[in-house]
């Protein structure tokens, strides 16, 4: 899912785009509003990020002209604007949460995951797949969640693809580049320890024993597989 990032300060803009990276989204960075709307139009984000205070079009006007021309589209206000009437007339512009600054990584994703989920599940986008078994792991696309008995779990857009495709390919090895052009994109310059890395975090949640995996089985010098 692309993902527009409008944020006039440099280095939070990177930071979000960088959290955004991890997660498996595909951001968009835009340095002003006149920028951010012309990226909109361009690309068609699934999801919108917005600074309020711009330099030209600022935050609230750019909401606008968005909601104008796509009324479903998620929209997060992330601003160092604290008073409630600032938060008050950016949901009432139409946009779907209010973040303020300074933030944490993990409220950040905390609330991307929430707002994906509520988007996906009123409209039944093309992303919100069906849930499907990973043994007696049941993991649910439109969610971005696993639940095995009443334990949940929450995932990120890239585990649920990477759960995605050895469920699709059950039985059969998983090379890395299989992963990276699937999980990642073609663009993607592989790093030999990225994936291996998000296996590892990935056991950890859903593994009942992530030293002896039965989900996500490592194949020495080859990828990683699910048995079936």
């Amino acid at each position: 899912m692309k993902v527009l990032v409008a944020e006039d300060d440099g280095p939070i803009r990177e930071g979000l785009v960088e959290v955004l990276e991890q997660e498996g989204y595909r951001p968009i960075a835009a340095r002003d509003g006149t920028e951010a709307l012309a990226l909109f139009e361009q690309h068609a984000p699934g999801f919108v990020c917005l600074d309020i205070m711009m330099p030209g079009v600022n935050g609230y006007d750019v909401c606008r002209a968005i909601r104008a021309k796509n009324a479903l589209v998620p929209i997060i206000f992330i601003s160092a604007k604290s008073e409630e009437i600032d938060r008050v007339v950016g949901l009432e512009l139409g946009a779907d949460d209010f973040i303020l600054k300074p933030f944490g990584v993990r409220e950040v994703i905390a609330r991307i995951r929430a707002v994906t989920r509520r988007v996906w599940a009123a409209q039944a986008r093309p992303e919100a797949r069906e849930r499907f078994a990973l043994g007696d792991l049941e993991v649910i696309p439109s969610e971005l969640r696993a639940r095995r008995g009443d334990q949940a779990m929450d995932l990120s857009l890239r585990e649920v693809k990477i759960l995605e495709l050895l469920h699709a390919n059950r039985g059969k090895v998983v090379t890395r580049d299989m992963f990276f052009d699937s999980c990642w994109g073609y663009d993607f310059m592989p790093n030999s320890r990225t994936l291996d890395q998000h296996i590892s975090q990935l056991r950890k949640r859903i593994e009942r024993d992530p030293k002896a995996p039965e989900i996500i089985r490592t194949v020495h010098g080859a990828g990683y597989r699910f048995e079936g």
